[in-house]
């Protein structure tokens, strides 16, 4: 059995504890069947559960170690990684909810204490983006769907209540890697087609406004001549629109990538990412390997 210290740090040590601790549950069942069928079921299972986790963290130091990280004012569009400082974007700050200070992302759980239990009560994630400039230009980061792993942990206890809360604060060092796309400016993709079809909705849900407008002859009534000088007023509406965003700088982001990559997003530098998620994997190949030659020893004194 590995020894897992719990640190709970990250989120990414969470599923290596899981599996540690579903690994000891597994070996228990073992001694307590006691039986031969029983080991075979268990070093099985350990075997499949560290194979899957061995699996998990190459596939994060294979793509952490050999992704070059990018400069924001030049990067590329697609998957990129890369390394700045952590900075609250333009409006209202984002406030912790357990302990009221701003920051860029917080999780938190709160349970409640039922004799030498705690039993859960409830969690929360927040959604906003939060920006990173690394001294050459700034991104928009979106944390949905991303394995966010941070150092800043708090516990805090009353009566009966304990909450802990995980957070990224404005200045930290953040790493990312993920989908970079700019949303606007020149190369916006907009289509006129569906733009022209919602303006002119809108103006047929407000009658009297489109009747004020482009009822000519004042019967009441929109003319076919009229529907077209209309459509052909909302089509140059809807260009001048798309000119005015294709005029603005783009919104560079950072999100989830459409395909099955890592999105991963830290307040660690890549050096110490990548001594993480290679200790990680070593460990649970080893415990893969160990569970094969329980294995192989129990068929041979089967």
């Amino acid at each position: 059995m590995l020894p897992v210290r719990w640190t709970a740090e990250w989120r990414h040590d969470y599923a290596n504890f899981a599996l540690g601790g579903g690994n000891l549950a597994i070996l228990l069942l073992g001694f307590q069947l006691h039986s031969h069928l029983g080991w075979q079921i268990s070093f099985a299972l350990v075997g499949l559960t560290s194979f899957w986790a061995w699996f998990a963290n190459l596939k994060r130091y294979r793509t952490v170690a050999d992704t070059p990280t990018s400069r924001i004012a030049s990067a590329p569009q697609g998957y990129i990684e890369l390394v700045g400082r952590g900075s609250q974007p333009p409006g209202d700050n984002l406030i912790s909810p357990v302990n009221g200070l701003p920051c860029l992302w917080y999780r938190y759980r709160i349970e409640r204490k039922n004799g030498d239990r705690w039993e859960y009560v409830e969690s929360g994630i927040s959604h906003d983006t939060f920006g990173v400039d690394d001294g050459s230009g700034s991104v928009l980061i979106d944390p949905d769907g991303a394995e966010i792993l941070t150092s800043r942990k708090q516990v805090s206890t009353s009566g009966d209540y304990r909450k802990t809360e995980w957070t990224l604060i404005e200045g930290d060092t953040i790493y990312v890697i993920g989908d970079h796309v700019t949303l606007g400016g020149p190369n916006a993709v907009l289509d006129k087609k569906a733009d022209l079809a919602t303006l002119l909705a809108e103006w047929k849900a407000d009658k009297t406004a489109l009747l004020a407008r482009f009822d000519a002859d004042r019967d009441g009534e929109i003319s076919l001549d009229e529907w077209e000088r209309a459509r052909q007023a909302a089509s140059d509406e809807v260009d001048r629109a798309h000119l005015d965003i294709r005029l603005k700088d783009g919104i560079h982001l950072v999100r989830k990538p459409s395909h099955d990559r890592p999105f991963l997003i830290a307040n660690r530098e890549v050096t110490a990412l990548v001594r993480h998620f290679r200790l990680w994997s070593w460990l649970h190949l080893a415990l893969t390997m160990g569970a094969l030659i329980g294995l192989t020893v129990l068929g041979r004194t089967a």
